[in-house]
């Protein structure tokens, strides 16, 4: 591993790795070499890209509304010493409200507080499903130019030869990695649209059911004056 000028530290580390992996990681590296400049712009949008996708999906999880049955979470409406989680926190919240617009202006407030990071997050994620395909198209061009540079200055010997192929590889290598960052994110970024639709469809009904539920109660404690 030593031809990949990598730190000491992290070359002793390596060794440690089946041969198998070892040339792959050779493979990589050399690759990632041959992309020139664009490739570390194109990571730094796959990390910001991923990174937040892994919080969102996580943030989804911590919510916990896909693992809790309708009925359940209805059960809890009369039995308040069952409510747990999210939902428990909401409906303990409904309970204490004497009227129903303090109910609806509670939902909105929930939905705005909810739903708004969520909504931010998955615009920037978008922004960097379509900035990877770009850098990589920005990257083939940097090295077309490199390329016809070579072909311009060079005398038709080895050395313009390595400079044409050097260029040519940048081209391609990075349209490709653009591509490989921006198709995976794209698959991800609908994957969290969708979980953020089902959370606000949730919400939605979670609301009509709490409403409906606190004017049976309105209605009742009148009925009992």
């Amino acid at each position: 591993m030593s031809e990949l000028n990598l730190p000491i530290q992290f070359s002793e580390m390596l060794r440690l790795l089946p041969e198998s992996v070892q040339r792959f990681l050779e493979e990589a590296w050399s690759i990632w070499l041959s992309g020139g400049w664009a490739m570390t712009a194109i990571a730094a949008v796959g990390i910001v890209m991923f990174g937040l996708g892994v919080h969102l999906w996580l943030r989804f999880a911590e919510k916990g509304f896909t693992r809790i049955r309708e009925k359940t979470w209805r059960q809890w409406l009369e039995q308040p010493h069952l409510r747990k989680g999210t939902v428990g926190r909401i409906l303990n919240e409904v309970s204490g409200f004497s009227t129903l617009k303090d109910c609806v202006l509670f939902f909105e407030e929930l939905k705005t507080a909810e739903l708004g990071p969520f909504e931010r997050d998955l615009r920037v994620m978008k922004i960097c499903v379509g900035l990877a395909p770009l850098l990589g198209l920005l990257g083939t061009v940097t090295g077309m130019l490199a390329t016809f540079s070579a072909l311009a200055t060079g005398s038709g010997g080895e050395k313009t030869m390595a400079m044409v192929a050097g260029g040519v590889s940048e081209a391609l290598i990075t349209t490709e990695t653009g591509l490989i960052i921006a198709l995976p994110g794209l698959f991800f970024h609908y994957q969290l649209v969708r979980k953020q639709n089902r959370y606000k469809a949730f919400l939605a009904h979670l609301e009509t059911v709490c409403i409906q539920y606190l004017y049976k109660q309105i209605r009742r404690s009148k009925g009992d004056n």
